[in-house]
């Protein structure tokens, strides 16, 4: 299996560590601040819901505390197998985590309040179900949307009442100053101790986990309508070679339609998802990379527990088994 990548070490000292989960709803930029709180593009991103699947270690060194980040899939209305490991996954790690990051999306609570509602309703049930003992910040992603941001005072005072939140912090996430900013107050509400990784990790995901994901983003950037979540990604075969790293990986689909659809007149499609996948991951392993694509209609997969869990898809905590009525 190869090695989770790793970043040059620091020579830093720092006195604070906690995880901390990043929850939100579907799309409303979790996965861009890990990406920025890191300094790369380590997870994917599209503008589709549920682009995440897996909950995600990133690991950020900083001088005064080590921030062990947990991207975790956006809460939905599941309807599948998959969506309800995927919020399973969610609830586990904001359970397990020192600090809450709930993450929501200015737009979101425009919409609410044109309906005469403080909160969202899904943004509303999912504070309730933080744990009150848990250290949580909420923030409002997306503020460079908004014209007016004095609309937003009403609504940050709805966030208030919904918890005793640490802080409620309006940003984007594509602003490096907000991300530091960010990074300053959870610093400041992570448990005083010990690093709690070594100063090179960056996550404790292998490699192979990110060409299953650098492969599914190229889907989500390639196809359109229903395809991307549709597929799935497993790993045939991964030669890591001191020059070249050769890997072979089935795309998984439900139906022959969307077979064809991935596959494309004479191939193209999956040659145009196959570059894109290669040079993401060639960025990835800092080397050459032959990438060898196929596709695989595999009926129900999101339905199967077998299948699920063969495709990487494990139960997570004891909401696994749960109906989702989020």
């Amino acid at each position: 299996m190869p090695p989770p990548p790793s970043r040059p070490v620091k020579n830093l000292v720092s006195t604070r560590f906690g995880t901390i989960a990043i929850v939100g709803r579907a799309n409303v930029g979790k996965s861009t601040f890990l990406n920025a709180a890191l300094g790369e593009p380590l997870a994917i991103v599209s503008p589709l819901p549920q682009t995440t699947r897996d909950t995600l270690l990133g690991v950020v060194h900083r001088d005064e505390a080590q921030l062990a980040f947990l991207d975790t899939p956006g809460l939905h209305r599941a309807r599948s197998e998959l969506g309800r490991r995927m919020n399973a996954s969610a609830r586990e790690a904001a359970r397990a985590a020192d600090v809450v990051m709930f993450v929501t999306d200015a737009e979101y609570l425009l919409e609410a309040a044109a309906k005469q509602k403080p909160l969202d309703p899904e943004d509303a049930r999912l504070i309730a179900e933080l744990d009150a003992r848990v250290p949580a910040l909420a923030v409002v992603n997306k503020i460079d949307k908004l014209r007016d941001r004095t609309k937003l005072i009403p609504l940050l005072d709805a966030l208030a009442k919904a918890r005793s939140f640490e802080a409620i912090v309006p940003v984007s996430m594509r602003r490096a100053a907000d991300v530091e900013r960010l990074l300053k107050l959870l610093a400041e509400l992570v448990p005083e101790g010990p690093p709690g990784y070594d100063a090179d990790t960056l996550t404790n995901r292998p490699s192979s986990f990110f060409v299953r994901e650098y492969v599914r983003e190229a889907v989500l950037a390639s196809a359109r309508g229903e395809v991307p979540h549709a597929v799935a990604v497993s790993i045939d075969s991964y030669d890591d070679g001191p020059k070249l790293v050769r890997i072979e990986a089935t795309l998984h689909v439900e139906k022959t339609g969307q077979r064809a659809i991935l596959i494309g007149r004479g191939g193209q499609k999956l040659k145009e998802i196959g570059t894109k996948a290669r040079e993401r991951i060639e960025k990835l392993v800092g080397r050459k990379v032959f990438l060898k694509l196929f596709v695989r209609v595999t009926p129900r997969w999101k339905s199967v527990p077998r299948q699920l869990a063969e495709l990487g898809y494990e139960k997570a905590g004891r909401d696994a088994d749960k109906e989702d009525v989020s």
